[in-house]
C-alpha cells in the first residue's frame, strides 16, 4: 500500500485540528450551559445520560455536517473531559493493555502482549495532561507541581500512576501507569498462562495455610503483585489481615482486611507518615497476618522482627533478580534505614524470620513466570542456607521471540513439611521426586 502524499497528510491534520478545535468550543460552551445546583441532585448514569443530550444539542448546532463515526467520537471524548481523565479513559478502557508511559503531551507509548508500541493518542498540551493529572491525584489527596513535582497514586480502578513534571521531566508531564483490571487474574488465569503449575499451586496453598512467611521477590513488571494477590485468597476469612503500600493497589478478598496507606509530606514538608511508621502502628492492632504491598526501606527491619514475634503467615514483595539477590537487598535496605547491626545479626534475623522466597520473572518476550521456590533452612557461618524447591529452566526463544522452557522439581524434600503436616496440609509422598513439570 502505498505511503499517504504531503496533500493527504495535510488534509487530515487540517481535518483533526478542525475536529480539536469544534471539541474545545462545544466543551466550552456545555461548562457555560450546566446548572451546577441542579447537577448537584443527579449521580452516576443519570448525570452523563443529561450531559450528554447537552453534547448532542450542541453538536447538531454548532457543526451538523458532522457523519455519525465523527459525531459519537466527539460525544463521547467531551464525555471523558468533562468526568473522567479526558484522552487518558481511552488508553484505560483498551484491553490488553498492561502499562501507559507517556513521554509529555504527543508521545504515549503501552505495552501491549508483552511490547511496547507508540498509541495513536495525544494531548493538546503540557497544560491539558497537567489537569488530568491533577484531577487524578486530587481524588486521593495528593498534589504534584513544581514544589512537589513527583507523585505516586492511584486511580479508582485501581492501577498505579506515577508522574513527574517540570521542571525535573524536561518534554513535560510523564506518567507511567500500571493498570489493573476491575477484575485481577485469578489462580486458574495464572495456570492458564503457563505462571506455574499444579504442583507448585498445590505447595503455595500449602504453604500459605500453614502460615509460613513468604517473600515474592521479582524485577519491575515482572508480576510480584498479581502474585501476591493471588497467594492472598488461600488466607482463611477468619484472619485479621492489615496491608501496608505506598499507593494502595492490592485487591484481596477477605472479609477482613484493613487497608493502609502512606502518606507523602504536606506543602511544608512535614506530615509524612512511612511505611516503618505504619508498620509499627499495625503490631498494635491485633493482626493476623501483615502484608506489605513493597519493601523498600527501613520498613525491611520491621517486617521480619513482626514475622518474628507471632504475625506468622506474613508477606511482603521485594525488587531482585534471584532469590540471593533478595537476602542481599533487604541487607542493604535495613542498613539505609539507619540500623547498625552486625552483618552476621541480620543474616540470622532474615533466617529465623522467612521461610520461603518465591522468585517471579518476566522472561524475553514477555512470559512471566516463577522461576523459583526457594525454602531458607537457616545459618550455616555466616552465610543463609537455601535450597531450590522448584525452578523454571529457560531453553530458547520461540518464532515470536519469547522465551520458552520447562518447570522441574530438584528432588528436595523441603524442610517446612513438618510445619505443612502440623497444620492439617496433606501433599502427595511423589510431588517432590526430581522431574520435570508438565
Amino acid at each position: 500500500m502505498p505511503a499517504p502524499s504531503f496533500a493527504q497528510r495535510s488534509r487530515a491534520e487540517n481535518a483533526a485540528n478542525d475536529l480539536e478545535t469544534l471539541k474545545r468550543t462545544i466543551h466550552g460552551k456545555l461548562v457555560e450551559k450546566l446548572d451546577l445546583s441542579r447537577l448537584g441532585d443527579l449521580e452516576g448514569d443519570t448525570l452523563r445520560r443529561e450531559i450528554r443530550l447537552v453534547i448532542e444539542h450542541l453538536c447538531d448546532t454548532e457543526n451538523p455536517l458532522l457523519n455519525r463515526s465523527e459525531r459519537e467520537r466527539l460525544i463521547e471524548e467531551i464525555l471523558d473531559e468533562t468526568f473522567g481523565f479526558g484522552p487518558l479513559e481511552l488508553l484505560l478502557k483498551e484491553p490488553g493493555v498492561a502499562d501507559i508511559m507517556i513521554n509529555g503531551p504527543k508521545h504515549v507509548f503501552v505495552e501491549k502482549d508483552g511490547r511496547i508500541q507508540r498509541h495513536k493518542v495525544t494531548f493538546r498540551d503540557n497544560e491539558h495532561l497537567l489537569q488530568i493529572l491533577d484531577r487524578i491525584v486530587s481524588k486521593v489527596g495528593r498534589r504534584v507541581d513544581e514544589t512537589s513535582p513527583m507523585v505516586d497514586a492511584r486511580l479508582p480502578d485501581g492501577s498505579r500512576l506515577n508522574a513527574i513534571v517540570p521542571p525535573l521531566a524536561l518534554d513535560g508531564p510523564s506518567l507511567t501507569i500500571r493498570k489493573f483490571g476491575s477484575n485481577p487474574l485469578t489462580l486458574e488465569d495464572l495456570l492458564r498462562f503457563g505462571a506455574f503449575t499444579p504442583e507448585m499451586v498445590m505447595v503455595l496453598e500449602g504453604i500459605i495455610k500453614a502460615r509460613l512467611n513468604c517473600i515474592i521477590s521479582g524485577g519491575t513488571g515482572s508480576g510480584k503483585t498479581t502474585l501476591l494477590n493471588t497467594l492472598s485468597s488461600f488466607i482463611p476469612n477468619d484472619q485479621r489481615v492489615i496491608t501496608i503500600e505506598d499507593a494502595a493497589e492490592l485487591q484481596l478478598q477477605q472479609e477482613h482486611v484493613l487497608r493502609l496507606e502512606t502518606r507523602p509530606p504536606n506543602i511544608e514538608g512535614k506530615g509524612r507518615i512511612g511505611a516503618t511508621d505504619l508498620v509499627k502502628n499495625a503490631l498494635r492492632m491485633r493482626p493476623d497476618r501483615i502484608i506489605i504491598g513493597e519493601c523498600r526501606g527501613g520498613e525491611a527491619l520491621d517486617m521480619l522482627q513482626a514475622m518474628n514475634t507471632g504475625h506468622e503467615g506474613s508477606l511482603t514483595t521485594i525488587h531482585a533478580n534471584t532469590p540471593r539477590d533478595a537476602v542481599s537487598r533487604l541487607e542493604t535496605m535495613i542498613t539505609m534505614g539507619g540500623v547498625e547491626l552486625p552483618l552476621r545479626a541480620l543474616r540470622t534475623q532474615f533466617a529465623s524470620a522467612v521461610d520461603l522466597i518465591i522468585q517471579v520473572n518476566r522472561l524475553q518476550g514477555g512470559p512471566r513466570k516463577v522461576t523459583h521456590i526457594t525454602e531458607v533452612l537457616g545459618m550455616e557461618g555466616d552465610t543463609v542456607i537455601m535450597q531450590d524447591i522448584f525452578n523454571f529452566n529457560v531453553e530458547g526463544v520461540d518464532d515470536e521471540g519469547r522465551a520458552t522452557g520447562h518447570f522441574t522439581a530438584s528432588g528436595v524434600r523441603p524442610g517446612f513439611m513438618s510445619k505443612l503436616e502440623a497444620s492439617g496440609v496433606r501433599l502427595p509422598a511423589n510431588l517432590f521426586n526430581a522431574r520435570q513439570l508438565s
